[in-house]
């Protein structure tokens, strides 16, 4: 399953980048992440593993995120893994005007065991928890720099 959302941060590229690009920023966006462990490789670089573990609710999940790419301001990308799925992305900055920037997430989830039925089931859930995601991002960010 492939999705690309997208949107408009009332912030500058370099302001965004330096938000986005700094993991002790994560717990602020994304309230449901309990740690994000550096396992290895040089931390925000190609081959660089990071271990995600999040609690929503009464269930648990953990992920092993791989940097593939990192050509920031302009792109970062990344793959990441648990259970079942497979999740590859690629997220572009891009600048909109001096006080605007565009975030591009493009995503590719692959399934397996059961899990290609949830993927099938859930299909629409996915680009919704994505744009979620990226909307507490803005709303951290924006309000970071008032």
């Amino acid at each position: 399953m492939k999705y690309t959302v997208d949107i408009i941060i009332d912030l500058p590229r370099p302001k965004v980048i330096s938000l986005f690009d700094n993991p002790d920023n994560m717990h602020k966006w994304q309230p449901d992440l309990v740690s994000f462990d550096h396992l290895s490789g040089d931390p925000g670089q190609p081959g660089a593993k990071s271990k995600l573990h999040y609690k929503m609710g009464k269930r648990e999940m953990e992920m092993i995120e791989t940097v593939t790419k990192n050509d920031l301001p302009n792109e970062m990308c990344g793959t990441y893994e648990t259970k079942g799925v497979f999740n590859i992305i690629s997220n572009r900055f891009e600048e909109v005007s001096e006080k605007q920037t565009r975030w591009v997430s493009e995503n590719e989830f692959q399934f397996s065991g059961y899990m290609k039925l949830l993927g099938i089931f859930m299909k629409g859930a996915f680009p919704k928890q994505t744009l979620k995601f990226m909307n507490q991002f803005k709303t951290f960010a924006e309000n970071e720099t008032s």
